[in-house]
């Protein structure tokens, strides 16, 4: 993880938490700003897309939650321990493997992400962080993004606060920041929108930023 600092650029950017292997609403949203501020230090909310993204298996929409310790209600994201007790890791690479091990690009980008599952990191945030920035190589997505702690001050009105409001909880709603593109889906005859961004390497590789790029809703 890198070292969290404060906001200093004042160009056109957005704020937002760190999510799980995130939907691609969350990957439309950065394309649309110069920079980005992932907000570490911002409170931790359960039930969230912070420990959670959303797959699609043979029969239905699957829901993979990372568990964690406990922890105080005001506690900051990037504090949030990871509890291996639960054999998580199993289920959810077992899962993405059911979902996608004939998709077109598994084989291709799944050893990156098992490699860093078997790291075993300790934080949330840190998993999170190299999974996203894992994806983002993957995808081809270049951006100015800053890992930061909270505390936005009125000298950052040109930074837009966009945390918590991106979620795929219903995974067929469209966001401000998404207009779902139809692509390849492995399973189902109904195209599902807004998945975790696997579905969308796993299916289409190469052609991820593509559909990402027509996905985005004009501001």
């Amino acid at each position: 993880m890198p070292d969290f600092t404060s906001i200093k650029d004042q160009s056109r950017g957005v704020r937002l938490e760190l999510q799980y292997l995130p939907c691609l609403a969350y990957f439309t949203c950065i394309l649309q700003y110069d920079r980005i501020y992932i907000d570490v230090g911002e409170r931790y909310v359960k039930q969230t897309y912070r420990n959670r993204c959303t797959v699609l298996t043979t029969n239905k929409i699957d829901l993979l939650t990372v568990p964690v310790k406990g922890y105080d209600a005001a506690s900051p994201t990037k504090d949030i321990l990871i509890d291996y007790n639960q054999d998580w890791i199993r289920r959810h690479l077992g899962c993405l493997k059911s979902a996608y091990g004939k998709s077109p690009f598994y084989e291709f980008y799944a050893p990156d992400l098992i490699r860093i599952y078997e790291k075993k990191l300790a934080f949330l945030a840190d998993l999170n962080y190299e999974l996203l920035t894992n994806c983002l190589r993957l995808v081809g997505i270049r951006k100015d993004i800053q890992y930061n702690l909270s505390g936005v001050g009125e000298e950052e009105n040109e930074v837009v606060n966009e945390i918590s409001a991106i979620n795929n909880r219903k995974s067929t709603e469209s966001s401000r920041y998404y207009q779902p593109v139809p692509y390849y889906q492995t399973f189902g005859n109904d195209f599902v929108s807004n998945l975790s961004i696997v579905d969308l390497l796993f299916n289409m590789g190469p052609e991820a930023k593509s559909v990402l790029l027509r996905s985005c809703k004009s501001q």
